[in-house]
């Protein structure tokens, strides 16, 4: 039996996408779920994903799609890949910490593709009515608003998610230079 209880609430109430230059991923209280978008026609034979506990890359044609530290752990074992209608990989990978009360991934990445804190702030409600729903099995809360200090994102979020994004700017930058050199 799994430490979570399955609800398919994500299914019921939607999910909050995070975007990024080559799909996007989203969150449910026991999994992460990434969406990679690759040529149409793309056969599986040559994409490689690799997902260990606390790293994935992801590979088209021997072209890199992206690589580095997950932003939580997972259960490497457990991850499933799919590709549909040869122009989508899906990936769904399950978090090694679904009984802490505060699973909620910032990014996919530890430095990249982090949520902008709008999209952060709508994940944490996503989740906390996720969680609601398995700590009530007979209710469904899956069109539920909730109430608590959601209402703004607090500024130092803000702050630090402008931080990030500058120095994730500065290091793309610095890369092109001394590639161009």
């Amino acid at each position: 039996m799994p430490d979570y209880v399955e609800t398919n609430f994500d299914e019921r109430s939607g999910f909050v996408p995070c975007e990024t230059e080559w799909g996007r991923w989203w969150q449910t209280v026991a999994e992460v779920h990434v969406d990679v978008k690759v040529p149409e026609g793309t056969r599986s034979k040559v994409i490689q994903v690799e997902v260990r506990p606390s790293h994935i890359k992801v590979e088209v044609a021997g072209k890199m799609v992206f690589e580095g530290t997950l932003f939580g752990v997972v259960r490497g074992d457990e991850t499933v890949w799919t590709l549909e209608d040869r122009k989508l990989v899906r990936i769904v990978m399950t978090k090694a910490d679904t009984n802490t009360k505060e699973n909620v991934w910032e990014g996919l990445l530890k430095e990249r593709f982090l949520a902008d804190p709008f999209v952060l702030h709508e994940m944490r409600k996503k989740l906390d009515l996720e969680r609601f729903q398995m700590e009530n099995p007979g209710f469904d809360f899956s069109g539920a608003n909730l109430k608590k200090s959601y209402d703004k994102v607090p500024n130092s979020i803000l702050q630090q998610w402008e931080e990030k994004k500058k120095k994730q700017q500065q290091e793309e930058t610095g890369a092109a230079k001394s590639e161009g050199s």
